[in-house]
């Protein structure tokens, strides 16, 4: 535990015991089950703070107070809609351990999100930007070789880039063209890509032999030591390549994430593809690029249209 203040036994043991639930039962990530024990210590050190020792002594009056706190701290409503979610994962999953007889979260009203929609390239953008990168890539260094490589292949499969940077050489089929990728949740699926994201691939399998070292081992992305890219350094290369093209605010590759997503379904294909190639296990968050698309269009009749 990182609390500041050491919780008491009887709310100390059921954090513990929901944690072992989400990496162990559920499979999620340690970067996924930190982000929950930061979220739900907030709440029970509040509680500590009211008085509460156990869980059966919080009740939706604790749980408002706590929720007041936040907002008092100025957090943002993004944060503030994780946390209420993330106190909700836990007392349904006391409930059903038999921890406590009523789910006080139930009646707690949960901030909404703003539904600010991701930035996004245009399709000339686009080509600038990989263009851009190929032409540095021409001159033989290695790293520009695989940062044109990684942002081509970011971009046409849509991956994450935590995905990207596990990806290992054999998971890459390019007689096939696809990418067998490990999602969230430990799901593994496998995602096509084109021509120009295997001709880029394919360069940077030439050039990777000037980075290898001992500890390379099988990773498909190295970084300048020769170790598996990171992901800090990817979003990196990919930040200093949007910047560079000087008219978008779109930044790091989640936005080549979004991008790809966009141009697919602004090209037609069907929601339930691109779910499938997001990884997504919702389809309401693929839904979201549905609604970039309308206002893109919606911006370029607004300019276009004579009569708008």
């Amino acid at each position: 535990m990182t609390d500041v203040t050491p919780l008491p036994l009887g709310l100390r043991e059921p954090l513990e015991g929901f944690l072992r639930h989400l990496a162990l039962g559920r499979g999620r990530s340690e970067h996924t089950v930190r982000a929950y024990e930061g979220d739900l210590a907030s709440m029970l050190q509040s509680a500590q703070r009211d008085g509460a020792l156990e869980l059966v002594d919080i009740d939706l009056a604790t749980l408002r107070r706590w929720l007041g706190r936040q907002s008092e701290a100025k957090l943002a409503r993004a944060t503030l809609a994780r946390r209420t979610a993330a106190v909700r994962s836990f007392m349904a999953w006391a409930v059903r351990e038999g921890m406590i007889e009523v789910d006080p979260s139930l009646r707690l009203a949960s901030p909404k999100r703003q539904s600010a929609l991701p930035d996004v390239l245009h399709q000339e953008q686009t080509r600038r930007l990989l263009d851009g990168l190929a032409q540095a890539a021409g001159h033989g260094d290695p790293v520009a070789v695989r940062d044109w490589a990684l942002a081509e292949l970011l971009y046409a499969t849509g991956i994450r880039v935590s995905e990207l940077v596990g990806l290992d050489i054999d998971d890459a089929d390019l007689h096939a063209r696809t990418v067998r990728v490990l999602g969230k949740g430990n799901k593994q699926r496998t995602v096509p890509f084109g021509a120009p994201a295997a001709n880029a691939v394919v360069r940077w399998l030439g050039a990777r032999s000037a980075l290898v070292t001992q500890d390379s081992g099988s990773a498909l992305f190295l970084g300048r030591r020769g170790g598996r890219l990171g992901q800090r350094q990817a979003r990196e290369t990919v930040d200093a390549a949007l910047k560079s093209l000087g008219d978008t605010a779109a930044s790091g590759p989640h936005a080549l994430r979004h991008t790809a997503a966009t141009h697919l379904l602004d090209g037609g294909a069907d929601l339930r593809s691109v779910q499938e190639l997001l990884g997504h296990s919702s389809l309401a968050t693929t839904q979201l690029y549905t609604h970039v698309s309308v206002e893109r269009l919606r911006s370029s009749y607004l300019q276009a249209h004579p009569r708008a």
